[in-house]
């Protein structure tokens, strides 16, 4: 009699390596989950950003609104009928309050 249970034990066992660790195992199809998972999450960053992207581009070959604002911004480009206006900070003022990297010393006034 315990010779039996000692067989159907085994038996038992050797019957789950595979359900567990093997090639289409549980362990296995878990991690594959997660890593599909992971690809969709990228998947879905890499949409937004295209999209961002292909709206910018759109706008770009649409308006002139953009184009525009970039010459601004990037280039310190005015329009013919508006004057150049720069501040400049002492060297204490400008030591003690760093320019915003996110605005340019640089402003327009119209004329």
């Amino acid at each position: 009699m315990r010779l039996i249970a000692l067989c159907l034990l085994t038996l038992l066992l050797l019957i789950q390596y595979p359900l567990w660790l093997g090639k289409g195992g549980w362990l296995r199809t878990w991690d594959l989950q997660r890593q599909v998972a992971a690809a969709q999450k990228k998947n879905e960053e890499l949409k937004a950003r295209n999209a961002k992207l292909a709206s910018e581009v759109s706008d770009l070959k649409d308006g002139t609104g953009a184009v525009e604002e970039r010459a601004r911004l990037e280039l310190g480009m005015i329009k013919n009928d508006e004057i150049f206006v720069q501040i400049a900070q002492s060297s204490a003022q400008a030591s003690s309050n760093p320019p915003d990297s996110h605005q340019s010393p640089v402003s327009a006034a119209p004329h």
